[in-house]
């Protein structure tokens, strides 16, 4: 049996890889979370243009209204821009300390508006156009080009953008509660391989969950393992734990974010969601205690939505997004990258933001400050995309 079908085969083995070296110091403190809302969520009324009355002429029901003393306004944050109001108690806090920036029509040339295919290009950080090779994501080869920092995805598969030369471990922490292998299972596979050269990654990769399980143990019976398809919040508190003791580099994907029909303004479906991802990020930071001064968290999705609001009271696939990046010492507080005022002339294809902060350049930028990486070290992760240097950390 080939190795990286022993992986598969068990739900224990993707943590075999992490086993010996859990404990390495990386050769850089930097804490690195990349979040991707899969869905393709609506950046316009999470980073609200307050100073566009094209943005209020063309949204007449899912708009945020102006900051003013209405508890439903958008939150200011400059002159030109404002935050929904369901991310007041918890991502206002961290972008008024400046631990939240945001980079407005940021995003990937890719103009397939497909789910999967915009997902798998932005997952693969390849040019867009050329031949796609699907075992090699962008986070993997950033691990190439580091010594010893340590992956995990906290996901059910490993995810595209894991995928390469280095072994990663993947982990979904909604499971956690219910193994799918328990103690005597993995008794009985550690014996099947007692005589084999795999024996070492076997016991390893049990080893290493039984770590994972039992450094949460404690978080777990205080929440009587009350996880649900809603539980971001729980979930990210794991998450920050995990990242600020034991992992460097971590991915963690949220669905939930396609609103065609019905998607809300100031309340309803989408408010819901940004209220959940707000709690989670918060609680996110607030478990990496000192550590979060050296996390650097990404929030991405594949593609933003069409400006104009559409006749269900929602919107379609668009194009330009607006990525987040949060982190105790970023420098943040700030709107970051090129922006324009956001009239009709300036849509994409007269529907969408346009793309003027390309998604690679921006993270070679932002990898080549972290980690201390050359333009032709860069180059390697994200082909021909250069750097733009934003200043966020």
């Amino acid at each position: 049996m080939k190795r990286r079908d022993l992986l598969k085969w068990t739900a224990a083995m993707p943590l075999a890889a992490a086993c010996g070296r859990l404990y390495a110091v990386p050769n850089a403190p930097s804490k690195l979370l990349v979040l991707f809302l899969r869905g393709g969520y609506d950046a316009a009324n999470l980073l609200i243009p307050v100073s566009s009355q094209f943005y209020y002429d063309v949204r007449p029901g899912i708009g945020i209204a102006k900051p003013g003393s209405d508890p439903n306004a958008a939150l200011t944050l400059d002159a030109n821009w404002g935050l929904h109001p369901a991310l007041r108690d918890t991502i206002l806090p961290l972008y008024t300390r400046g631990q939240v920036a945001f980079v407005p029509f940021c995003g990937t040339h890719d103009l397939t508006r497909s789910h999967f295919e915009t997902q798998d290009s932005v997952e693969l950080g390849q040019t867009v156009g050329s031949s796609q090779g699907y075992q090699s994501g962008f986070l993997n080869r950033l691990l190439t080009e580091l010594s010893g920092a340590q992956p995990i995805a906290f996901t059910d598969q490993l995810p595209i953008v894991l995928r390469g030369d280095r072994d990663v471990p993947n982990m979904a922490l909604r499971s956690l509660s219910k193994p799918g292998v328990d103690e005597r299972q993995s008794a009985l596979i550690s014996e099947m391989y007692q005589h084999t050269s795999l024996k070492t990654q076997v016991d390893d990769g049990f080893g290493v969950r039984t770590q994972v399980l039992q450094s949460m143990a404690e978080d777990m019976e205080a929440n009587r393992n009350a996880i649900t398809t809603k539980g971001f919040e729980l979930e990210a508190q794991r998450i920050g734990k995990l990242m600020a003791e034991r992992f460097d580099i971590g991915f963690v994907d949220v669905g939930g974010w396609d609103t065609h029909v019905a998607q809300g303004a100031a309340t309803g479906y989408l408010a819901g969601r940004f209220a959940e991802l707000g709690r989670g990020l918060a609680a996110l930071a607030n478990a990496m205690g000192s550590r979060w001064r050296d996390a650097v968290v990404v929030v991405v999705s594949e593609f933003g939505r069409t400006f104009r609001e559409n006749g269900n009271h929602g919107t379609d696939h668009g194009h330009g997004s607006v990525y987040w990046v949060l982190g105790g010492g970023i420098r943040g507080g700030r709107i970051a990258g090129e922006h324009v005022a956001l009239t009709q002339s300036a849509l994409f294809q007269n529907r969408d933001y346009p793309i003027l902060n390309e998604y690679r350049a921006v993270l070679a930028g932002m990898f080549a400050r972290m980690y201390g990486l050359t333009s032709a070290r860069t180059d390697r992760v994200f082909p021909g995309a250069g750097q733009k240097d934003l200043g966020l950390v």
